[in-house]
């Protein structure tokens, strides 16, 4: 479909000169009238408030408002909002006394919403990771997250462990520990196997630095607690790895993926089955994702690709190396689109990116007609640049 341009920009270009660049109408997106075939859910932002006095590199400062303000904008697109989870800077700025409220926060607003989905991250993130630690006390630290979540009548989604990552001496350390937590959890969760892309401190992840040894370690905790388990969340960019996992899941246990490279083609699926969605990328792209999943669920294969094929490119774009810096471009476009006043992140995290980096996203967003003001949003991107000294 041909957009036309409607508002220029000089945006730098890798010469270090600027270009003129020609911003083009947004794309029309419709609300869902009916409900997906795929479940989805955003893994949302957190709005930092600008105003606070708390030193940002050391304290936790959240602009409650404008944060649920953005949760309403994902439900209205038929989205289920991933709570407290690592796009919301979750051991990145965020911990554990700030998340909770935050979960009870958005539980509370999407109470009264019809289909307002929430799904919760429940980790160890306030026990310190360390090499001499019992398994005991990461079991402790677990159990102590999930029980706060169902307290408030929240459902889990059982993030990895940097403490376990840290002490676990070998596979059956993740076994012992997740076999303890998923027998006690009263409803099944959603464990979430999150790549040493995302965070470094991941790696060797469930025993092995090998991708192929370590899923085999978790689909033997899956597979031996089923009816605990919803569905295993999968981020490691990687759409061979997650297929050939999600074929080895147990009937009635969900693939949900986590691959913010490959997502349109994992959800679509094959003849022998397809992935559900939690994505990060969904915070960016709501409108984009949920038409596309609407014409899924027409069976319009062809729209949900034109839909999706232009979001790709940008998604691959914020999630480039340092992946683990990806939450500064979905707050960014956040900021250009107008859903928060301004350009600032819990722990100082929007110096994370470079300005080169962030003009690409610019170009990107428009190519997929995600600027949903784009008079709005190259005003603000002047505005980032002015103190730059480019103008």
């Amino acid at each position: 479909m041909k957009r036309d341009a409607i508002e220029t920009i000089n945006l730098p270009a890798a010469n270090r000169k600027l270009e003129a660049y020609h911003v083009r109408e947004p794309r029309k997106f419709e609300r869902p009238a009916k409900p997906f075939t795929r479940i989805a859910y955003a893994a949302a932002h957190v709005v930092a408030d600008p105003w606070s006095r708390k030193e940002p590199w050391l304290e936790t400062a959240v602009d409650w408002d404008a944060t649920l303000a953005y949760r309403r904008h994902l439900w209205s697109w038929g989205l289920g909002v991933a709570e407290a989870m690592d796009t919301a800077q979750r051991g990145m700025g965020m911990d554990w006394e700030n998340s909770l409220e935050l979960i009870r926060r958005t539980l509370d607003a999407a109470t009264g919403v019809p289909g307002a989905a929430v799904g919760c991250g429940a980790g160890t993130d306030h026990l310190a990771p360390d090499p001499h630690l019992k398994v005991e006390r990461v079991i402790a630290a677990y159990e102590e997250q999930c029980t706060a979540v169902e307290k408030l009548g929240g459902r889990i989604v059982l993030m990895a462990s940097r403490a376990l990552a840290a002490c676990a001496k070998s596979p059956d350390d993740y076994g012992r520990v997740y076999e303890r937590v998923l027998t006690q959890v009263k409803e099944p969760v959603i464990i979430h196997w999150l790549g040493e892309m995302f965070d470094p401190a991941l790696e060797g992840y469930w025993g092995s630095s090998d991708h192929g040894e370590a899923m085999d370690v978790c689909l033997d905790v899956i597979v031996r607690n089923a009816a605990k388990v919803d569905g295993i969340k999968v981020s490691l960019l990687d759409k061979d790895k997650e297929v050939a996992m999600r074929r080895r899941l147990p009937k009635g246990v969900r693939m949900y993926t986590g691959d913010d490279f490959n997502f349109a083609e994992l959800i679509e699926g094959d003849a022998r089955g397809h992935s559900d969605a939690l994505l990060g990328i969904f915070d960016a792209i709501a409108p984009a994702a949920s038409a596309a999943l609407s014409a899924l669920a027409a069976n319009d294969r062809a729209a949900y690709h034109d839909l999706l094929a232009p979001t790709v490119p940008l998604s691959r774009h914020i999630f480039s190396a340092p992946t683990r810096f990806y939450k500064t471009g979905v707050v960014f476009l956040a900021w250009l689109n107008g859903h928060q006043d301004h350009f600032v992140m819990v722990g100082g995290q929007e110096s994370a990116r470079h300005l080169f980096h962030l003009a690409e996203l610019f170009r990107h967003a428009d190519a997929a007609g995600l600027l949903s003001d784009p008079v709005l949003a190259c005003r603000r991107m002047k505005q980032f640049l002015a103190p730059r000294g480019i103008a």
